[in-house]
């Protein structure tokens, strides 16, 4: 994305970062998932960087009462700062400064878990007149290699409205997901949406491409998610007020994502992302593979 910001391009990106973290406690108790390092840098910065890396200028954080460590994080830290600095520490502190450096971020509080739908809705009064579009990426979500966020914008660019991401998934393992019912385009990696259906069966999923946790927004979204009605639980669904866009005619496409993806929002798959963005650390990399060799030819 390039050039001055226009009708199809964002400058705000919005993270949703107000869960509990239920499933790493008793560690969540005292520090929020979103700050648990994968080797050495939060998830919530690689996210952050994924956002400046497409263009974005600002970064809303929803996050809950509590939580307001999420948000600190990108908070310069001068007395540690200056300690670092006077014992000659460069490396350490260019760690230290570079979440503070990366994109102004702003916070969001979302009193009440009321879904995804009611979080992004917090992020409105953060807005200004020049966001016409806002990306919402779902910090859980590491989307491998960066850059899916700038073909999204050229897709919206090009046919307008929103767009969302997508994996291409085995037929036999698309029922955890929510499933896209499109229709093609002119590009084999671009569909046009019509419809989603929530975690169904092999058999009646619409397509093998579901949601991922990328998202950009016309600002409609807004709109529709004051219109929606309250699904399970009292909670407002995100994927509900794209389903209302698309009925009335809004264009909703997905941009389908040939890379990876990890899943940092259960301990399984975050032990996962640590060893794959481990074995790629220079430092790390090198020990941690032959480690593995010997611990994985060892019969326990």
């Amino acid at each position: 994305m390039t050039g001055a910001f226009d009708n199809h391009s964002f400058r705000t990106a919005i993270v949703p970062a107000a869960g509990l973290g239920t499933r790493f406690l008793p560690t969540t108790k005292a520090v929020p998932k979103e700050l648990l390092p994968v080797v050495d840098t939060p998830g919530i910065e690689i996210v952050a960087s994924e956002a400046a890396q497409a263009g974005a200028k600002r970064l809303v954080i929803v996050t809950s009462p509590g939580k307001e460590s999420v948000v600190n994080y990108f908070r310069p830290s001068p007395e540690l700062e200056a300690n670092l600095e006077r014992k000659g520490k460069s490396a350490l502190l260019e760690k230290v400064r570079r979440g503070a450096e990366l994109i102004d971020v702003e916070v969001a509080i979302q009193e009440e878990a009321l879904g995804l739908g009611h979080a992004v809705a917090q992020a409105e009064p953060n807005l200004t007149d020049e966001d016409a579009a806002v990306a919402v990426l779902l910090p859980d979500d590491l989307v491998l290699p960066a850059g899916v966020l700038s073909k999204m914008a050229e897709v919206r660019a090009k046919h307008g409205g929103s767009v969302l991401c997508a994996f291409d998934i085995p037929k036999e393992q698309i029922s955890p997901y929510g499933v896209f019912d499109v229709t093609d385009t002119g590009d084999a990696d671009v569909k046009q949406v019509h419809g989603m259906v929530e975690k169904p069966s092999p058999e009646e999923a619409p397509s093998t491409y579901a949601a991922a946790g990328r998202y950009l927004l016309d600002r409609a979204i807004f709109d529709a998610l004051r219109r929606i009605e309250p699904g399970a639980g009292g909670e407002l669904q995100l994927t509900d007020a794209v389903a209302l866009l698309i009925e009335e005619g809004h264009p909703v496409h997905i941009v389908v994502h040939r890379g990876g993806r990890h899943d940092l929002g259960n301990p399984g798959g975050f032990l996962k992302a640590a060893v794959d963005f481990a074995l790629d650390d220079p430092d790390y990399g090198p020990e941690l593979r032959n480690w593995l060799t010997e611990r994985l030819g060892t019969d326990r």
